[in-house]
């Protein structure tokens, strides 16, 4: 395909913190994008690929940051231009849509006033070609086929139906670019592919230049035509993607698809497990309410159906499924974060839903979470000190201060963390090094089971890699048995002995890792496994 001419061009674009200015964050950065194109920016977390998007749109603080190099779009440098200019280019011609949507999302509107109001910003007098743009972008994002849209609250979509409606809000005033920045990281695979192919299609519909900001080569492979891989600020490589894929320059880009080429291939492990059972669920059940008002029925929603599995000590059981499955619901259970309205859960032995006083929390103290946001479940205002001495010292698994130091610093290095951390909070830290003191705090009570919630998903392929072969090390060292819950099925085949596959709160699937992957019996379990190919 002959490239058209650049619609945007990037020259020698550098970043520095106003507190640090010898050091540049963002270095030299250069790069063109065409008409029509879609251009990927792919790199770890703490890359600058964020940096570089927000830097376009001139949405950085400028009291924290100095910035130089050019932007250039229709004749212009945006860095040069005033507020009240750049205002006029935010969303008229140059949109963004952000990894979160329920960020963005105002929680307390209804779907269709946020999406008029966006419309009615750019299009004030002219109500019928607000209701025609809005009802062909509704169709193209097949969001046409949700009853009663326009009154729902965001909370009351999946996560793929709250990004497509950030889609829409984005493209209200027909912008000749869309920055993409991480837009399907949250989102199981089968919700990524119908994404992809939405952006594609609204690309050629509505003649679009893309810069789609990914952390996930798979995604970048299939969707774009050229990526420019950074690392720390820098630009490692850039050039079309098949090229790139078949013959990397660059060590760090070889690295990079080597890991790729490794989440593709299938090599997984034949356990055997004559173990002890350490948690076995029977005939569960767990209903919700989705009515309103006081004659509301209790059960007119049922998550979990008739769930029945088995978790062996040294076993790494996990749990795919996508959006709406029941996983997390499954994982508050079993956590007693909520209650069982119907059946069973033991833990070695003992019926959960009984356990209280001294036996609660020897409980708590046995079964641990990772969740899938670091950054969310760390209290920002402890040192990594604090947060991993305070499960032992309200446990009091160790008394003296000395003992405690002593242990923290154990776990550190557990985590393949050092000393050098004690003292820094979790804003000082990367995406990774989050997990990992997350890691260090659920193994601080000398758990036997960890149920992992998403505990990668947010983290870029490098990272990912890191934290399974860490927790694969621990598993073995400290005789663990985990629950992985995730929706990336090339991450559940890298750390899984045996694969529990939910639909709608059900149970359609269960078997070794092996088998589920090799020859999957259930028509539901083919399908999730076939996105991957």
């Amino acid at each position: 395909m002959r490239l058209k001419k650049p619609i945007l061009e990037i020259k020698k674009l550098s970043i520095r913190l106003k507190k640090n200015p010898a050091k540049k964050i963002i270095d030299d950065v250069s790069f063109e994008l065409y008409e029509n194109e879609i251009f990927s920016i792919i790199g770890e977390s703490g890359s600058g690929k964020s940096l570089i998007s927000m830097s376009i749109l001139k949405l950085l603080n400028m009291n924290n940051f100095l910035i130089s190099g050019n932007i250039q779009f229709e004749g212009n440098n945006l860095l040069d231009i005033d507020y009240g200019n750049i205002k006029n280019v935010r969303g008229n011609k140059i949109s963004m849509v952000f990894q979160e949507p329920m960020t963005a999302l105002n929680p307390t509107m209804k779907i269709g006033k946020q999406i008029f109001e966006s419309y009615k910003t750019h299009f004030p007098n002219n109500l019928i070609e607000i209701e025609n743009k809005i009802n062909f972008l509704l169709k193209k994002t097949r969001l046409n086929t949700i009853n009663n849209l326009n009154e729902k609250y965001p909370h009351e979509l999946s996560g793929g139906q709250q990004q497509r409606v950030m889609l829409i809000m984005a493209l209200s005033c027909s912008p000749k670019i869309l920055i993409a920045d991480e837009p399907t990281t949250a989102l199981d695979i089968t919700i990524q592919k119908e994404i992809i192919l939405i952006l594609k299609e609204l690309q050629k519909t509505e003649n679009l230049s893309i810069i789609f900001i990914s952390h996930d080569l798979g995604l970048v492979n299939k969707f774009s035509e050229r990526l420019l891989i950074l690392k720390a600020g820098r630009i490692v490589e850039q050039g079309k993607n098949e090229l790139i894929f078949r013959s990397p320059e660059e060590k760090y880009t070889k690295g990079l698809i080597s890991l790729y080429a490794k989440n593709k291939k299938i090599n997984l492990k034949i356990s055997d497990y004559k173990n002890q059972k350490i948690l076995s669920v029977r005939n569960l059940y767990k209903y919700y309410s989705t009515s309103k008002g006081l004659f509301s029925n209790k059960n007119d929603f049922c998550a979990l159906k008739n769930i029945n599995f088995d978790v062996f000590e040294g076993e790494t059981l996990g749990v795919i499924g996508e959006s709406g499955s029941g996983k997390s619901t499954l994982s508050n259970i079993l956590l007693k974060v909520c209650n069982i309205d119907q059946g069973n859960v033991y833990y070695k032995k003992q019926k959960i839903s009984e356990l209280n006083g001294e036996k609660l929390d020897e409980f708590r103290n046995q079964v641990q979470a990772i969740f899938q946001d670091p950054s969310a479940s760390l209290n920002p205002n402890q040192t990594v000190e604090k947060i991993l001495s305070e499960g032992i010292s309200y446990h009091k698994i160790l008394q003296s201060k000395s003992q405690i130091k002593s242990r923290v610093i154990e776990l550190l290095d557990n985590v393949n963390l050092n000393e050098g951390y004690l003292k820094r909070y979790p804003h000082q830290l990367s995406g990774g090094q989050k997990q990992r003191l997350c890691i260090a705090r659920a193994i601080s009570l000398n758990p036997k089971l960890i149920i992992c919630d998403e505990a990668v998903s947010a983290l870029d392929i490098s990272t990912q890699h890191t934290i399974i072969k860490l927790l694969n090390n621990l598993k073995k060292q400290l005789k663990l048995s985990y629950i992985f819950i995730t929706h990336d099925l090339s991450v559940a085949r890298l750390i899984a002995d045996r694969i529990l596959v939910l639909k709608k709160g059900e149970i359609v699937e269960l078997n070794s890792a092996e088998k589920v992957f090799k020859s999957p019996k259930n028509s539901y379990t083919k399908k999730l496994i076939s996105v991957l190919h």
